[in-house]
């Protein structure tokens, strides 16, 4: 079981619910997140996709966070105030998961995976209420350590692609039942570096540090030795 912190709403008539009710609202929402984050998307920060759950926005370590850290990096709050505004102007329930990959973790303030994705999810949803004024009863943060990843964790660059925030979007259907599906499902086959943006950026860096340790400060995906 995932580490959670409050619910989806699951009251009133389902019609009700304004956003991911059809294909339709999904299709609009998508276009408006990829003309926001267009940049991030280009570079590997961000992607997006369409799931049988709803519609899954993925912030990856390597754009917004530094490695076992839970807080967003300054340099990347312009993107997730664009991405707020976005989703702030179409005011679904909204479900935050934090993941990572299967690299352990022990550091000063994160004992495990679990501690990590927790507070990473609780992090982006505090700043969603706190700096852009979301109502917390439209939000959900769960913690799912390394047991739904959407990549093989074999290599270096698939495991920066487990290493993520997810803000997920629920279709009508999902807003009143727990997911039971894990994310290689219910997103398709595992990603690939060639599909995930950051495979070129990876073979630029030339630092050699493993990922996800909290004695690292990694700025960009860094390789284990």
């Amino acid at each position: 079981m995932p580490a959670e912190v409050g619910g989806l709403a699951a009251k009133g008539d389902p019609r009700d619910s304004p956003l991911g009710n059809s294909e339709d609202e999904f299709q609009f929402l998508r276009g408006h997140l990829q003309k926001a984050l267009a940049q991030e998307l280009e570079k590997g920060d961000v992607a997006v996709r369409s799931t049988p759950e709803g519609l899954v926005i993925s912030l990856r370590e390597i754009g917004f966070f530094d490695s076992g850290s839970a807080e967003i990096r300054a340099s990347s709050q312009a993107a997730f105030e664009r991405l707020a505004k976005v989703l702030g102007e179409a005011p679904s329930d909204l479900r935050i998961e934090g993941h990572t990959d299967n690299v352990p973790i022990h550091n000063a303030r994160f004992a495990s995976n679990w501690d990590l994705s927790t507070a990473r999810a609780t992090t982006t949803v505090r700043l969603l209420v706190t700096n852009y004024g979301f109502d917390p009863r439209r939000l959900a943060a769960a913690g799912y350590a390394e047991y739904r990843p959407i990549a093989n964790n074999g290599t270096a660059v698939w495991r920066a692609l487990n290493r993520r925030v997810d803000i997920v979007v629920p279709r009508r259907s999902a807003l009143h039942q727990p997911s039971a599906l894990s994310p290689a499902v219910i997103g398709g086959p595992p990603l690939t570096p060639a599909s995930s943006g950051i495979e070129s950026r990876y073979a630029q860096d030339g630092s050699t540090s493993g990922p996800d340790q909290g004695s690292v400060k990694a700025t960009r995906l860094r390789p284990s030795a």
